[in-house]
């Protein structure tokens, strides 16, 4: 069978495609960004790094848009397959992130660095500034990154219990006020009904998972896959032995974790102690 034929000649691609048909509606109408942000109470800028794919923008303002336009439910069905768009991410993550997108709880322990469904911008930033990504490369990673929020936001949210080593609030961002607003933001987060956070005190001891990574995935079929990641590589862990050893292991460290009640008020401390640091 021959190959199929494009018709359109536009990017086959779902984020660069929306970035396209946002680029065209807007030049078809000869709008400006200024213009365009007036009409729909938005800043200029936002429309600008949406048509540049440095954004792809949240579904409010994609609504918005498509009202704006006349076109109900396009723009937002575009956004959406941009949105599960795996190929945003660097080859070696795309399983993990397919298997995050169709999961209906999730729940990790992380040794060293916040996960990346409680990173803030800045946070995330700093975390990829290691020469492996520069420029535009860099801003899509990052916005990839925050774009696996939306999981946690919704009419049905991921469930999700992370638990933080002490370690990670001793590993601040070179920022201080940077450091603060990422603090403040778990705060906010852990507020939410399906997000629990916990911390493990460097007072619990050793354990089993000390310096171990690991998420667990339940998936929609009620299996459970277990993700242990590196900072250079991850692997997928899917059998049944292999699973039920993680997670004892996950139980009994999360034995010695403070309550969710408890954990909260060590993260206050924190943001306390670092509103107090001196600025250099």
């Amino acid at each position: 069978m021959p190959p199929r034929r494009v018709i359109t000649g536009r990017s086959q691609e779902p984020r660069k495609r929306f970035a396209e048909e946002l680029k065209k509606l807007r030049l078809e109408r000869k709008l400006s960004y200024r213009a365009l942000g007036s009409a729909l109470g938005w800043d200029a800028t936002l429309f600008s790094k949406m048509e540049k794919g440095e954004t792809i923008g949240g579904p409010e303002v994609v609504q918005a848009l498509d009202t704006y336009y006349g076109l109900p439910g396009l723009l937002l069905t575009l956004w959406e397959l941009a949105a599960g768009d795996t190929s945003q991410f660097r080859a070696k993550y795309r399983e993990y992130m397919a298997l995050e997108a169709e999961a209906v709880s999730l729940w990790n322990y992380a040794p060293c660095v916040l996960p990346g469904l409680l990173q803030t911008a800045t946070y995330a930033r700093q975390l990829m500034e290691t020469g492996i990504h520069e420029d535009d490369e860099l801003n899509r990673q990052v916005e990839a990154r925050l774009g696996r929020q939306e999981l946690l936001t919704g009419e049905n949210p991921l469930g999700i219990r992370t638990i933080l080593s002490e370690t990670v609030f001793h590993t601040p961002l070179s920022n201080p006020v940077e450091w603060q607003e990422q603090l403040e933001h778990l705060l906010v987060v852990g507020d939410r009904r399906n997000i629990t956070i916990q911390v493990v005190p460097h007072s619990a001891g050793l354990h089993a998972l000390n310096s171990t990574d690991v998420i667990f995935l339940r998936l929609a079929d009620g299996r459970v896959v277990a993700w242990v990641e590196t900072d250079f590589s991850g692997t997928l862990v899917d059998g049944t032995a292999e699973v039920d050893l993680l997670q004892l292991r996950y139980d009994h460290m999360r034995d010695r974790a403070l309550s969710p009640a408890d954990s909260r008020k060590f993260i206050m401390r924190t943001l306390e102690e670092a509103q107090c640091e001196p600025s250099i």
